[in-house]
């Protein structure tokens, strides 16, 4: 393991975050519609770093808080020289091959077609490395936010069985994931040990969680925020549904609020909901109630679609007091006591 950035070993990180499958982002701009099979000139291109996590630790970084990104990437990977370009702490563990690269061509109108490479296999020992820089980091921290999907050879319930040692460590868990990791930590027969304390899904994922049709409940904040209920039930102390330009909705047990974003113009849809989460957590670090949580979280995955390529915005881009907020009136939710232990 690396040894500490100088911020850790100040103290001074509130929110770790794990990237199990970082990359580099290349982003590429076209002038116009993508043409399957048609050579297209770029209007522009970056690459940055990348990957959920990483994402997210950009955004709260830029507003002044203290984070590090936990991820696995070997001495010398360009991915590390990004980071460090960038100022953002990071604790690399051994990856065991070169991080991949990403590829979105984004349209004008802010359509973006995603080209992800598989990246390096976890192995067992590398697996246990990047737990251990995990659990090592969020010591003292008050936030830790398990983002993106696994590589090959991670078990599905790497970010599930995270849950608990962190939460012995004090930190509220957040994670953002799908697929085989989204189902060992919240599918049918999950253990309720696991659930986090927020999850955010997009429709369709919150759709394959609770066997609905993923689009009707994109479509719909009302029946999202119903849906979203079932994982509140399960345990989940927070469900943030990211609905694209139909902006989110919030369910607690002590409700649910909707929120629609202020007009953009939509440019990529590169981390967006990534920004979405930092700013549910921004807020949380600011002491704020759910529904000014929604309002920050909506405000930044807004702002992110208004940039270019995979910019992540900045606190002085940000809007949220354009940000229309509204409680969802919806049956009261009964949750089953929780068993008693052995006496």
């Amino acid at each position: 393991m690396s040894a500490p950035t100088p911020a850790t070993a100040a103290g001074a990180v509130e929110v770790v975050t794990l990237t199990a499958a970082p990359s580099l982002d290349r982003t590429v701009e076209v002038g116009g519609p993508l043409r399957r099979g048609a050579v297209q000139r770029a209007t522009g291109s970056v690459v940055e770093p990348g990957g959920k996590g990483v994402n997210v630790a950009r955004v709260l970084a830029a507003a002044g808080r203290g984070v590090v990104a936990v991820l696995p990437a070997d001495a010398g990977d360009p991915l590390l020289a990004a980071l460090a370009d960038a100022g953002l702490p990071a604790r690399p563990t051994p990856a065991g091959g070169p991080v991949r690269t990403n590829t979105a061509v984004t349209e004008p109108d802010g359509t973006t077609t995603k080209v992800n490479e598989a990246g390096p296999e976890l192995t067992a020992a590398r697996g246990a490395a990047l737990r251990e820089a995990v659990l090592d980091a969020a010591e003292g921290s008050r936030w830790a936010v398990l983002s993106g999907s696994l590589p090959p050879g991670a078990p599905a319930s790497l970010y599930a069985d995270l849950v608990a040692p962190l939460r012995a460590r004090g930190c509220a868990v957040a994670v953002d994931t799908s697929g085989p990791a989204l189902a060992a930590l919240l599918g049918p027969g999950a253990d309720p040990a696991t659930a986090p304390d927020v999850v955010k899904p997009n429709g369709e994922e919150l759709g394959e969680l609770v066997g609905e049709d993923g689009d009707a409940l994109e479509a719909d904040p009302r029946s999202a925020a119903r849906a979203a209920r079932a994982l509140v039930a399960r345990g989940v102390g927070a469900v943030l549904v990211t609905l694209g330009a139909r902006g989110a909705v919030l369910v607690t047990a002590e409700g649910a609020w909707s929120a629609l974003p202020p007009p953009v113009t939509p440019r990529s849809t590169v981390g967006a909901g990534d920004s979405a989460l930092a700013g549910y957590v921004l807020a949380d670090l600011r002491g704020l109630g759910a529904a000014e949580r929604l309002r920050l979280a909506v405000a930044h995955g807004s702002a992110a679609a208004a940039l270019p390529g995979s910019a992540l915005p900045r606190p002085e881009q940000v809007r949220a007091d354009l940000v229309e907020v509204a409680p969802l009136d919806l049956e009261p939710l009964h949750l089953d006591p929780v068993p008693a232990g052995p006496s």
